[in-house]
């Protein structure tokens, strides 16, 4: 390779790190390999995972609709496989003669003579394959080392941006156009799994438990439940079994005839009258007394039940979802919970995760909560620092979305007070208050360098070879930082 062309390759593979998504990036990359190395035909191939698993992301030069359909599913998957398996690069001066290749009929068919393929990534996130050398006598040493020297390249900007792709993508599109939960706010997996199992019993008439930790937006869940199920018309009605003393939670409940207790002056209906032909969601259902619980379990069985006081049993028409935060198994253990009622209602749990297991959701649901905090105060529209977004997605919320709403509508009210437009770290965390806890030494210097980072990105509009230049590091370096710390600009860099 001559001086002058050693010298524009480098510049355009330092190039490269300028795309802000990955099919621009696959553009550039796919004509900066074929000006290179003089390929008449190339493709170029990522994708998170492997070939099978997950999106793949591909561009070619001066290839058909077969001819590409070719090198994805006949030849190229012969050669591919070969240096995916082995992680090197794979070259032949003529695949007609390689006695690896030459028995295939599409090699045949095709007439495939020089050819290089090299994976990118390792363990290989993808291929470069390239056909049809300039040289007789195919690709020389020259096009090999610009080969493996592209795709080491690309491949942590590849990375960096399939990253940044899976974090902004909606992982619960699909399931929302099947279960109606504008309510629910999240994109993540682990959501999308969660709303996946509800759109699966929402239309079943059988009992619902409803696990996860306290501010999870259990309740929430109930409700979508009861939306999206054959009793969206009827009432839904809630009762917290905490919320009431042992000896008022049964008639309160199932209702109670007049004189059945002190305070019963007259027949009074219960909870489960009121969400006749509806829902009864049973929130903290492991504070449920044990008398109680016996005829809840009668009820579940036999669709009928006692109002306190009552001779007779009285047909219910109700469907009944639990929830608790608490182990019920470990209530079972304890003879605090009855074991047939934890079987009947668990036949098709759900659990929601903490919001620590899904931090894919803090940003979309910090935004989500500025809005109805402006719109429940009368406040005008305010927008959210990307520090004080940053900071949302580093807190630890032990409280979930509970304590996460709390802190966002003080700090509206904050910025409100202090005639800003715009929501910071100040106004989220006045005191620095640390939201998870005392962390370890690890933990606290893992915080501080990810932190560092993303100030400095920020700071440089995320030119990585400014923040590298900054920081003294390679750009390599601060490629594999991103990656590891999962860093992302937000939406509005993402896409200018």
């Amino acid at each position: 390779m001559a001086l002058r062309d050693e010298r524009d390759f480098y510049r355009g593979l330092l190039a490269l790190g300028s795309a802000q998504d990955i099919e621009p990036l696959l553009d550039e990359a796919l004509a900066l390999i074929v000006s290179v190395t003089g390929a008449r035909r190339a493709y170029v191939e990522v994708g998170a995972g492997g070939a099978d698993d997950g999106e793949r992301f591909w561009r070619s030069h001066s290839l058909s609709t077969e001819d590409i359909e070719a090198v994805r599913q006949s030849i190229s998957r012969g050669i591919i496989a070969e240096a995916v398996a082995t992680g090197t690069t794979v070259v032949t001066a003529s695949a007609l003669t390689d006695p690896r290749f030459r028995h295939r009929g599409s090699v045949q068919q095709q007439e495939i003579e020089a050819v290089l393929c090299a994976p990118i990534g390792l363990p290989p996130i993808g291929v470069v394959y390239l056909q049809g050398a300039e040289s007789a006598d195919g690709f020389g040493d020259n096009a090999r080392d610009a080969a493996e020297m592209f795709c080491r390249q690309l491949a942590p900007l590849s990375s960096l941006l399939l990253s940044r792709r899976e974090s902004y993508e909606d992982a619960t599109a699909q399931v929302r156009q099947r279960f109606d939960c504008p309510e629910i706010i999240g994109r993540s997996r682990a959501l999308a799994a969660v709303l996946e199992q509800a759109a699966l019993v929402a239309p079943l008439d059988l009992g619902i438990l409803i696990t996860g930790a306290s501010g999870t937006g259990k309740s929430l869940l109930a409700r979508a439940l009861a939306r999206n199920s054959p009793r969206r018309g009827g009432p839904f009605v809630e009762l917290n079994c905490a919320a009431l003393p042992e000896t008022l939670i049964e008639s309160e409940l199932f209702g109670a005839v007049k004189g059945a207790h002190s305070t019963a002056t007259r027949s009074m209906p219960g909870k489960v009258a009121a969400a006749e032909g509806g829902t009864l969601f049973l929130d903290e259902i492991g504070e449920l007394p044990l008398g109680a619980q016996a005829k809840l379990l009668q009820l579940l069985h036999s669709r009928e039940y006692f109002p306190l006081g009552a001779p007779t049993p009285l047909r219910a028409d109700v469907r009944i979802i639990a929830a608790t935060n608490a182990a019920l198994p470990s209530l079972i253990e304890a003879r605090q919970f009855r074991e047939d009622l934890y079987y009947r209602l668990s036949v098709m749990p759900i659990e929601i995760p903490a919001l620590s297991g899904r931090r894919e959701d803090i940003e979309p649901l910090v935004t989500a909560l500025v809005a109805q905090a402006c719109s429940a105060h009368g406040f005008p529209p305010t927008s959210v620092s990307p520090a004080a977004m940053f900071a949302c997605s580093e807190a630890g919320w032990p409280g979930n979305i509970r304590q996460l709403r709390n802190v966002v509508e003080a700090g509206v009210i904050r910025a409100q007070g202090a005639a800003s437009d715009t929501v910071t770290v100040a106004h989220l965390f006045p005191d620095g208050g640390n939201q998870s806890g005392p962390p370890t030494w690890q933990d606290a210097t893992r915080r501080f360098q990810r932190r560092f980072l993303y100030e400095c990105l920020e700071r440089h509009d995320w030119n990585v070879s400014a923040v590298a230049r900054e920081l003294d590091v390679a750009r390599s370096h601060v490629y594999n930082q991103i990656r590891v710390f999962g860093l992302a600009p937000g939406p509005a860099k993402k896409s200018s």
